[in-house]
């Protein structure tokens, strides 16, 4: 990241370059995720897989150390990319902010707000096509059309199919989960509860899969 040194205006001395090494670094810890994904998918138990038998012993059948190491090492690099997301998006504002000054016009400040959308919005891996009134989903706000980017530790880089979303659901009976969408080209999010109701399931809405 490059600095003036001069008080505390060297942020508004950034460059697309620094966002675009920035970028680099988050394709890089996203490799890395998927890498480890692919260690737990060979090991047929995924991220929330059990790792002891039905009478409570640690499996036999599966490198429990290589598991372990893996999902700590995915929860770690979660959190890296958590933060370098927020620095990316710190960087293109004050990029954008201070482009559209420079050039006094909105297109230039439009274009930012763009780029924005596109660095810092990931693709969405599914989508809510129906919400039944009264259903935990509701309640929470979800809607018809928004774009799933994120559900408890389902995101888009570790999505494969829509039974994670079954298994993350199955296993958080009576706990929120954060679920981020984007909706109407913005990101929202919301917490929902799996929990049983009048109706079917414990969500009370349809998810499919969007297939890029």
């Amino acid at each position: 990241m490059k600095m003036t040194g001069e008080n505390n205006a060297g942020y508004s001395e950034i460059t697309m370059d620094d966002v675009k090494d920035l970028i680099k670094r988050k394709d890089e810890i996203e490799e890395q995720i998927k890498a480890y994904h692919d260690v737990l998918e060979d090991q047929r138990v995924g991220v929330e897989g059990p790792l002891v038998d039905a009478e409570g012993f640690p499996r036999a059948d599966v490198n429990l150390y290589q598991i372990r190491t893996a999902r700590h090492s995915i929860s770690c690099l979660q959190n890296d990319h958590k933060a370098i997301m927020e620095e990316i998006e710190e960087a293109l504002h004050k990029l954008h902010a201070r482009e559209k000054a420079k050039r006094g016009g909105d297109e230039a400040g439009d274009q930012g707000e763009a780029m924005e959308q596109q660095v810092i919005l990931p693709p969405p891996f599914a989508r809510v096509d129906a919400v039944t009134q009264g259903s935990p989903a509701c309640g929470a706000g979800l809607r018809v059309g928004d774009e799933i980017i994120e559900f408890g530790s389902v995101n888009t880089e570790n999505f494969q199919n829509l039974q994670n979303i079954a298994s993350v659901v199955e296993h958080s009976e009576g706990k929120p989960l954060r679920v981020s969408v984007i909706r109407d080209g913005q990101k929202a999010q919301m917490n929902l509860t799996p929990q049983r109701w009048s109706g079917r399931g414990l969500l009370g809405c349809n998810i499919v899969p969007i297939h890029r």
